[in-house]
């Protein structure tokens, strides 16, 4: 996913800007003509805000037109892997949701109410790595639709995340032992001599993980919008940190896993769900430290650098979700339960898809923003 490239202040590791760069707009060379292609650039030609951390080679010009930008996709650039590394998960998990939902993977039809929460999950997944996509091949179009893909890239992680925590409230939370009153009010008292109401505390629970969810899907996109202002050192950071907010939403899965028998009463939530959180760590790790390109500038420029690398992990622990996930809707259909409600389902994401694209929209709109990217527009002319 893209992501800020250059970290600012005493907290910027990228390669040293020399001091000739651009000091002589006119002794610059000219753009080569529309007919030919564009030759890829080093760090030093390119604006500041789109230089990778420790990448040093394989930027493409700006702006470039929608034609060369899918074009690109076929050459090796900077940005080809970062492609091809969510194109191809986006293809398998379009797969696999085809599968349950038109060719009897779920047993029900794709129109049934039970599998309103697996449209939601669904539906992020897809828009997840889709909108992933689309920012890698096209956020050179121009300095103002990379600003754009951004904010839909933050977004739409977002809304997976609240996707995600759709399908756990009505797939995976039920079949806990640790939000069943009758299991945890005896547990309570024989573990730690209290006499605690528990109904009225898992009811509550009950209440709020949605709406919950909902206001921290909002607010992990606005300081993730917010990380791209110049007063962030470590919007590589920030933007890790604010996107494992919404998986504090799983936590009644790991305490279940320390409380009681997950392992044994079921171990497919249990290894896959302990798996994902692994492949969730590697990826911080690596979109974090910037590692191997830190430790060797400019030999992982086109093949092997961190951000491949966390795309891939994303793409290995979202694999072990959807695992995971198509086992607790076996499970939730089993049991016959009442019918998720629309609003409690598709309401919610619909509500969500208007509080954040009124949250881009306000990102958009603020006047210091557009004149400090379109007087970057000044220096890319000279290229």
């Amino acid at each position: 996913m893209p992501r800020r490239l250059q970290q600012r202040g005493a907290g910027a590791k990228g390669p040293p800007a020399p001091a000739s760069r651009r000091s002589h707009p006119a002794s610059a060379p000219r753009s080569p003509p529309a007919s030919a292609a564009k030759p890829l650039l080093r760090w030093d030609e390119v604006p500041d805000d789109f230089v990778e951390c420790f990448i040093l080679s394989g930027y493409r010009r700006l702006p470039c037109t929608a034609q060369e930008c899918l074009a690109s996709v076929l050459k090796p650039t900077n940005e080809t892997l970062n492609f091809w590394t969510h194109f191809i998960p986006l293809l398998l998990f379009l797969s696999k949701f085809c599968r349950l939902f038109f060719l009897g993977g779920s047993d029900v039809p794709f129109h049934h109410p039970w599998l309103l929460p697996l449209w939601c999950y669904a539906s992020g997944v897809l828009l997840t790595f889709a909108m992933s996509c689309t920012a890698h091949v096209f956020s050179c179009l121009s300095l103002r639709l990379r600003a754009v893909f951004f904010y839909l890239d933050y977004a739409s992680i977002s809304y997976y995340g609240f996707g995600s925590t759709v399908a756990y409230y009505y797939y995976l939370l039920p079949s806990l032992s640790l939000l069943d009153a009758r299991v945890m009010q005896p547990y309570v008292q024989q573990r730690l001599g209290w006499h605690v109401d528990c109904t009225r505390l898992i009811a509550a629970y009950r209440a709020l993980v949605l709406p919950v969810a909902f206001v921290l899907a909002v607010a992990c996109t606005v300081a993730c919008c917010k990380s791209r202002t110049d007063w962030c050192s470590y919007p590589f950071a920030l933007r890790t940190f604010v996107f494992v907010m919404p998986l504090s939403m799983a936590c009644p899965i790991m305490l279940e896993s320390w409380l009681f028998d997950l392992r044994g009463e079921n171990p497919t939530l249990f290894v896959h769900f302990y798996r994902r959180y692994f492949w969730l760590v590697v990826a911080a790790f690596f979109n974090v430290s910037k590692i191997p390109e830190r430790i060797q500038p400019g030999l992982f420029d086109i093949i092997g650098h961190s951000h491949q690398l966390f795309h891939i992990f994303t793409f290995l622990s979202i694999y072990d979700q959807v695992y995971y996930v198509e086992e607790g809707l076996r499970q939730f259909l089993q049991a016959s339960p009442a019918a998720p409600t629309f609003s409690g389902t598709v309401g919610y994401m619909l509500l969500l898809v208007v509080c954040l694209g009124l949250v881009i929209r306000k990102f958009l709109n603020n006047s210091d923003f557009c004149s400090k990217k379109f007087a970057i527009a000044d220096s890319v002319r000279v290229l």
